[in-house]
């Protein structure tokens, strides 16, 4: 049954941008933290398989929870959402998106909310920690979870199961102890290389192949003149699954690079994939890499003093970012660059 559309909510094309499921996750962040509810319409229409999945419904699900929402549309496949959030509610939940779908993609929609609400929250995901199209446990605790750290929204992590394509089952524990106050960023300047350090990880694999991993990165990375250490583990998961991580950290910032194994995928290419990443980001100026840069707009639009960021890549998440944002915060967002190349990001309140 539909209800007619509150004073105020907003309409938001879902084929705004790049198109797919940030839109979704971003609005609905913005609704919950804004107080204003949204009319999501076209919601990934132009994917090969349409509409919310089974991720994008938990997504909607965990941000309804935390809010008391009115929900319309919150279904698999549907392409209309209407959503209007009620004041944010801190707490423990547990969210079980079912298949290997993003956890790490439906703990960042609740994750800001929760962090500026009056009291301490704990949240348990369970599903996908290590899948290709979304940033892997290691990316967000050892790289994301720092950078919001110094914004001003700490909080922590933990994986008790790791969860690889395709039945995912992973678990990752979020405690966030609310009354956060986001503070200005100025990453415009990385500084001198200090130290690389990695990790090359399997489960339910021989350990033979986290050691060719390992060694092939060191490999790549020999002619980085800095330490470099990186460290071979068994991860506890239900089905098989390798990951190589890497974490470059500078004077002034730190950027983070990884790939995932697949069937029939060289633990020689795993490593390939992780060196070049880094290694396309050190021929930049960037002092975040690409992905950091989109995931910090949001807070950093909550900050009371204008913050400048230096990307080593203007991707079209970070633009789909600057448009959505400003349509719900009082916020301006700038991008300099071109697409595909280095670019400084500008936020005023």
């Amino acid at each position: 049954m539909r209800w007619p559309l509150a004073d105020g909510m907003i309409r938001i094309d879902g084929t705004m941008g790049e198109g797919g499921g940030q839109v979704l996750r971003t609005a609905l962040s913005l609704s919950v933290l804004t107080g204003k509810g949204i009319h999501l319409v076209r919601i990934r229409a132009r994917r090969d398989r349409p509409g919310l999945a089974f991720q994008h419904r938990m997504a909607v699900h965990a941000v309804g929870q935390i809010s008391g929402a009115r929900m319309e549309g919150v279904r698999v496949g549907s392409v209309e959402l209407r959503f209007e959030p009620g004041p944010i509610i801190p707490g423990e939940y547990r969210f079980d998106i079912g298949t290997a779908g993003a956890a790490s993609l439906v703990l960042q929609t609740v994750l800001l909310p929760l962090a500026v609400a009056e009291k301490a929250s704990r949240i348990t995901v369970t599903g996908g920690t290590h899948v290709p199209f979304s940033p892997c446990y290691h990316y967000l605790d050892w790289h994301w979870r720092v950078l919001m750290t110094r914004i001003g929204v700490p909080f922590a992590l933990e994986m008790p199961m790791a969860g690889f394509y395709p039945p995912g089952g992973g678990v990752l524990h979020a405690q966030i102890g609310g009354g956060a106050r986001v503070v200005a960023a100025h990453w415009l300047d990385r500084g001198p290389l200090v130290r690389i350090r990695g990790l090359s990880a399997v489960a339910l694999l021989p350990d033979e192949i986290a050691e060719r991993q390992r060694v092939r990165a060191l490999g790549g990375l020999r002619a980085q003149r800095c330490p470099v250490e990186i460290e071979a583990q068994r991860l506890p998961a239900q089905s098989p699954g390798t990951v190589l991580v890497l974490l470059a950290e500078f004077e002034r910032s730190q950027a983070c690079f990884f790939a995932l194994g697949a069937r029939g995928k060289r633990a020689e290419r795993v490593a390939d994939e992780a060196v070049e990443g880094l290694r396309r980001f050190l021929a930049t100026d960037g002092a975040v890499d690409p992905w950091a840069a989109d995931q910090l707009l949001l807070p950093l639009a909550l900050a009371s003093q204008p913050s400048a960021v230096r990307t080593a890549e203007v991707t079209r998440h970070l633009l789909t970012q600057a448009e959505l944002i400003p349509r719900l915060l009082p916020v301006r967002i700038e991008v300099d660059g071109r697409l595909g190349e280095p670019g400084t990001v500008r936020v005023c309140p």
